[in-house]
């Protein structure tokens, strides 16, 4: 095992500026990437897609450098370092200037070992106190890390790609687990927007009610109480919230009771589009419409409509239209669905419980899944 600076085992190096003539293609010989590029679907590990290409030609004019497959990148400025991105080129590629990448040598250091090591160590650490954050290509250089041989490396690298294999396997089964309800509501009850099963149409505002009073909550009270703000929605998004976990520090005014049974909906950007049903009752933010059923329709009816492509795309064109980026309460009432007979919206709910309960399951064993990878990460890179 040697003991060593980054830099004696990999090279470390920035991006180059990017100018806005250059952009735009994307089938030339050298992939540009952006900070932006990590986020695309299919990039989480390795970078298999990308919004800007440049010839090699581009490539000199920009004195842009080509990193070659097996070097890692992360974001090396502002608010994006929080993120702690780390991702693999799968082919020689160049990167703009909020980049950093990280080439392996290759008689020292394995590119997947690399990877893992990466993904033991948070890049925030690298970062300046300033405002933006940046890493600095030195404070990388120095990190001191233990490297042991590369053929101890292969045999760590086998030993965590087949954990994080099994935590990917698990995470493909849950997103196919959480397809399962709005399946069954498309089978069901077909396209809100184009009504194919020829249902009676309503506004929402007829069959759901919203609190009319913003409370503000004797806080000793609220210490047994679910609070959940906007900032939670998201990882509860499309699930039936059961038990008091999440506690989140909400303003001392402008909060929504709910009772149980009730559906949350987040009304501002980025979180509009989220929604859940909770089973208990609490506090949320402002931030939220807390919907309360009426007697012709069932809140997991309800939950599965207001998830559905038809009413996102109507909440977010609403939300465009209004002077700030939400929805509105008026433009949330007027929303015009077909409404199924109750029944049918009671037989949606059996299945749609069953199916949650196996998304739940899925769920469960990923959380394991991970649970034992980063257990192992952390013993390999301690």
């Amino acid at each position: 095992m040697m003991e060593c600076r980054l830099a004696d085992v990999a090279k470390v190096d920035s991006g180059a500026g990017f100018p806005l003539q250059y952009q735009g293609t994307q089938d030339a010989v050298f992939p540009f990437l952006k900070v932006s590029d990590m986020n695309l679907a299919g990039n989480e590990r390795e970078i298999q897609r990308w919004n800007n290409s440049v010839s090699d030609e581009v490539r000199g004019k920009l004195r842009a450098k080509a990193f070659p497959a097996g070097s890692l990148i992360f974001p090396k400025i502002g608010a994006a370092i929080g993120t702690n991105k780390k991702r693999q080129l799968t082919q020689p590629s160049c990167a703009d200037n909020n980049v950093m990448a990280v080439i392996p040598k290759p008689e020292l250091l394995e590119p997947d070992f690399l990877y893992f090591l990466f993904l033991a160590k948070n890049i925030s650490d690298f970062a300046s106190d300033s405002n933006p954050p940046s890493i600095r290509k030195s404070e990388v250089e120095n990190w001191q890390v233990q490297v042991p041989t590369l053929s101890e490396q292969r045999r760590i690298v086998d030993i965590l790609s087949r954990a994080e294999g099994i935590v990917r396997l698990r995470r493909e089964a849950e997103r196919k687990a959480a397809e399962l309800v709005p399946g069954i509501f498309l089978d069901m009850f077909g396209d809100p927007a184009t009504n194919p099963r020829g249902w009676p149409v309503e506004s929402l505002g007829k069959h759901v009610g919203i609190p009319s009073v913003v409370r503000t909550p004797d806080l000793a009270a609220e210490a047994d109480m679910l609070c959940i703000g906007a900032d939670s929605i998201e990882s509860m998004s499309g699930k039936l919230i059961s038990m008091p976990t999440v506690r989140d520090v909400l303003p001392k005014s402008g909060k929504y009771w709910f009772d149980a049974g009730d559906a949350l909906y987040s009304k501002i950007r980025p979180y509009l589009a989220k929604a859940t049903l909770v089973q208990t009752g609490g506090y949320c933010s402002a931030d939220m419409y807390p919907l309360r059923c009426g007697i012709t329709l069932r809140p997991t009816f309800l939950l599965s409509l207001l998830l559905s492509k038809a009413f996102t795309e109507y909440a977010t064109a609403e939300s465009v239209r209004a002077s700030m980026p939400k929805l509105n309460r008026v433009a949330l009432f007027k929303y015009q669905f077909p409404l199924p007979p109750v029944r049918l919206q009671e037989i949606f709910s059996e299945h749609a419980e069953a199916m949650q309960a196996i998304q739940f399951q899925q769920s469960t064993a990923t959380d394991k899944a991970k649970a034992t990878f980063d257990a192992l990460l952390a013993q390999v890179f301690s």
